[in-house]
């Protein structure tokens, strides 16, 4: 008797309490990560007046764009340094996928001679801070000429992104059924054809993924840049606002430092939004055998 009590199924009130309190936690972490950034977004339209008042407000009094007037007009323009980095977040996209691709297509199809050793140091250098490799990549930079350029700056994001996007294409080609690539190689497609034709309609979902963490960050990427940068013109978006927030003295603008914060943020929610159906998916390739 005392069994059959213990394997009854859950009551439904006991599944739908279970079901609110779950509900109730994810609208907790929701709140928590949207709320600084709606407050963000509303203060960034604080008249000049209000920016630094004390105490502070939080909703503006009146809405007005003279925060983002600052930023626009700041130095060369702010579509100077945007165009820089949309270069080279462009560059890095390329880079990334030029290198993550085929080393991925090789990790999870081809026979490498110790290719899990290779892919576990792989993965160890994720581990290391890119901080300690910024003075030894720089000095290597500069002997090649490469400081001071958008292509240098693009390969170093490169070299940072490159383990994880080689990490999720191999997950992304393991994921492909053997089958068709056994289908394939009867029928007499080459190595590249398969790759070609096969395997990357399937790892679309990677091959944004990838991308897409390149794009993110590449375009939020700052000491690298303020680093190897040093020309104005040359300079990104995240070297500009940081510029920009700085008043006399040390102080902050926090008017233009929130609307720094809203311009910073849209092209990645952009690109986020656009893409976002195939993220999850990236994501967990190869997840599930």
């Amino acid at each position: 008797m005392s069994m059959a009590i213990l394997d009854l199924p859950p009551r439904p009130l006991a599944r739908r309490a279970r079901g609110w309190l779950v509900a109730a936690l994810c609208l907790f972490v929701i709140m928590a990560m949207l709320l600084p950034l709606v407050m963000s977004f509303l203060a960034s339209f604080r008249p000049l007046a209000e920016t630094s008042a004390v105490p502070p407000t939080y909703l503006p009094s009146a809405l007005s764009l003279e925060n983002y007037k600052k930023v626009a007009n700041y130095q060369q323009g702010i579509w100077v340094y945007v165009r820089n980095s949309a270069r080279v977040a462009g560059m890095t996209i390329v880079l990334c996928l030029a290198f993550s691709v085929p080393a991925g297509f090789a990790l999870a199809r081809f026979p490498v001679p110790g290719k899990e050793l290779w892919f576990l140091l792989i993965l160890a250098s994720m581990m290391v801070p890119y901080q300690a490799l910024i003075v030894p990549l720089y000095l290597m930079f500069s002997k090649l000429g490469l400081t001071a350029s958008h292509l240098g700056l693009a390969i170093l994001h490169t070299i940072l992104q490159l383990p994880f996007s080689v990490y999720l294409m191999r997950n992304s080609f393991e994921a492909v059924p053997r089958e068709l690539e056994e289908a394939a190689r009867v029928d007499g497609a080459s190595t590249v054809f398969q790759l070609r034709r096969v395997f990357m309609p399937l790892a679309v979902p990677g091959v944004v993924t990838v991308a897409l963490f390149a794009f993110i960050t590449s375009w939020n990427e700052f000491l690298g840049a303020l680093i190897l940068m040093n020309t104005e013109s040359a300079f990104t978006v995240p070297i500009m606002l940081t510029g920009v927030v700085s008043g006399d003295f040390g102080s902050v603008d926090w008017g233009a430092l929130q609307a720094s914060v809203v311009i910073s943020m849209l092209p990645c929610l952009c690109v986020y939004l656009a893409l976002q159906k195939y993220y999850v998916s990236g994501l967990l390739a190869g997840a599930v055998k």
